[in-house]
């Protein structure tokens, strides 16, 4: 497995390299942002593994450039930067995933292994979800209603897709969490809350039936429901 680490503390690095060794994961590192993206278009990647305070070019600029050419390479910020505002620029560039520093190295396992899994998952997923006139289109990633396309970034449409997975269905926001952010340690977070909300402006707002639905005290759900009903 290829991962790419752009980052430029020599210490994370290492922790990173060594800890990884046992994976036998390839690890490939750049320890500044131009750098880093230059070997990101140059080469192939499962994984990549992101700073945000990088010499050069920052670690948002590097995500938002790396996604324009690749949509489906798993990107996983990690940062010191632990404000809820910090993380939610970090998903607006879309990245996959965001891990704050320090960090206990077999999290960060297990969160490749979870991201890769997804990733392969993806890339032989073949079906379309429906419900009332949106469709997504696991496969292309497209996502329609009432035939007019819309557009997500990743991080929405990872919360579209699990919500749309699952809908009927009262998903707290804990388990969206760690579903669609893997973030099940950061309690206090209100990012859930916050895409819950850009979803609505895109999915909802100028649409009927209503999909998304809050259930006061235990989280979210997406089903058919006209005003009209209570």
């Amino acid at each position: 497995m290829e991962i790419l680490l752009i980052e430029d503390e020599p210490t994370v690095i290492s922790l990173i390299k060594r800890g990884l060794n046992d994976e036998k994961y390839n690890i490939s590192v750049a320890m500044d942002g131009y750098t880093g993206l230059k070997m990101a278009g140059m080469n192939t990647y499962d994984l990549i593994i992101l700073d945000i305070m990088l010499p050069g070019m920052d670690g948002l600029e590097v995500c938002h450039n790396i996604r324009m050419a690749n949509r489906d390479i798993p990107i996983l910020i990690l940062s010191a930067l632990d404000q809820t505002e910090d993380i939610v620029a970090g998903f607006e560039r879309d990245a996959d995933d965001y891990l704050i520093k320090p960090f206990k190295l077999e999290e960060l396992k297990a969160r490749i292994k979870r991201h890769t899994r997804r990733a392969k998952r993806q890339r032989v997923a073949q079906k379309v979800i429906k419900l009332a006139d949106l469709s997504l289109d696991i496969e292309s990633r497209d996502v329609t209603r009432a035939g007019k396309s819309i557009a997500l970034t990743a991080t929405e449409y990872r919360l579209l897709e699990h919500l749309m997975v699952n809908h009927n269905k009262i998903l707290p926001r804990l388990d969206i969490l760690e579903e669609v952010w893997g973030m099940d340690f950061n309690l206090s977070t209100n990012v859930v809350d916050v895409y819950v909300n850009y979803l609505r402006k895109k999915i909802d707002k100028n649409f009927s039936p209503k999909l998304i639905h809050t259930v006061i005290g235990m989280g979210y759900v997406m089903r058919v429901q006209y005003e009209d009903e209570d």
